[in-house]
């Protein structure tokens, strides 16, 4: 990983315009990772950078650093100077969002994530599966380079690595994602501003579209799995975004006695996207979303189908 650390560090370096790509509905690791980079790149060595998103931040999110810049405009793909796109924390194109747009781009390809299902799309890889945040890959690449961390990019990667282990109590939290965070809170991560942010940020009408996840709670017990669900219709009655209610699925880890969760959710496009999470070592959720062309973790993996309702989803799940 160190030789790969400081090859696409050559590669950075030697690029003239630089796109950075998080995965399609980003989380906290995702915009951590672009903001971390961006940092780098446009103030340290003064690159030309854009970022692109298939869809918007979530508004808690907006606090990371440079994740003003995150645009959905595809034109951005038509930019002749672009010879460098990096994309983080996505398994592959398809998940990325971008897999129509780089089909005939000649721009080198940068892929760093630590999904154990990445398939390696790069014309560079650096992948590590054991990490807990595709944030702390990047601090390692910031390592491995002796590359100086300011407040922004240790704000942005603590971002990624606090919602990744959701606050160190998912079973991606280890000692070296804890000696992470230690050394991140050293070079001024704002953990306060991350907290406020991302877990301080619930409205009276959150709360009550929260009292409708609880309340579909259900229980299969041939499968061991707890699920429930959201429509279109559940955040319209209380005018909200699906991106302003977050942490349903690793709540689902919380439900005592049970061996997998499963939150599944209508998105604004009709499409159904579904997240599986677990605690036991002895389940591989990540089998199940493969069934549904996602993929992930062992511990917490997802996947989005087209021309399906939350009731033939379950019902495939559920009788599989």
């Amino acid at each position: 990983m160190l030789h790969v650390s400081k090859q696409i560090h050559s590669v950075l370096q030697e690029a003239s315009h630089i796109l950075l790509v998080p995965h399609q509905n980003p989380d906290g690791d995702a915009i951590g990772s672009v903001g971390a980079l961006a940092e780098y790149l446009i103030n340290q060595l003064q690159k030309k950078v854009d970022i692109f998103c298939l869809t918007a931040v979530p508004p808690s999110l907006h606090f990371v650093p440079h994740s003003h810049l995150v645009s959905s405009d595809e034109l951005i793909w038509q930019v002749k100077t672009i010879d460098t796109i990096l994309v983080v924390d996505s398994g592959d194109l398809r998940y990325a969002g971008i897999n129509k747009f780089v089909k005939s781009h000649q721009a080198q390809i940068i892929n760093i994530d630590h999904h154990p299902t990445n398939d390696n799309y790069g014309h560079i890889n650096l992948i590590n599966p054991s990490a807990s945040s595709t944030a702390e890959i990047i601090f390692d690449f910031f390592q491995a380079n002796n590359l100086k961390l300011n407040k922004q990019i240790a704000t942005a990667l603590l971002t990624g690595i606090l919602t990744d282990t959701g606050n160190f109590t998912n079973g991606a939290t280890s000692m070296r994602a804890l000696n992470i965070a230690s050394s991140l809170l050293k070079s001024g991560a704002r953990i306060r501003e991350i907290n406020q942010w991302t877990l301080k940020n619930n409205t009276i009408d959150i709360l009550k579209l929260w009292g409708i996840v609880l309340n579909r709670l259900e229980y299969d017990a041939n499968k061991d799995l707890a699920y429930t669900y959201l429509t279109q219709a559940d955040y319209k009655k209380f005018n909200l975004d699906e991106k302003e209610v977050e942490g349903i699925s690793n709540f689902m880890n919380t439900v005592g006695g049970v061996k997998m969760g499963l939150f599944l959710k209508e998105t604004t496009d009709g499409k159904i996207k579904g997240s599986f999470r677990t605690t036991y070592d002895d389940v591989d959720v990540s089998v199940l979303a493969k069934q549904f062309g996602g993929g992930g973790h062992k511990k917490a993996a997802g996947f989005t189908v087209e021309n399906q309702t939350i009731s033939s989803v379950l019902d495939r799940i559920l009788t599989s």
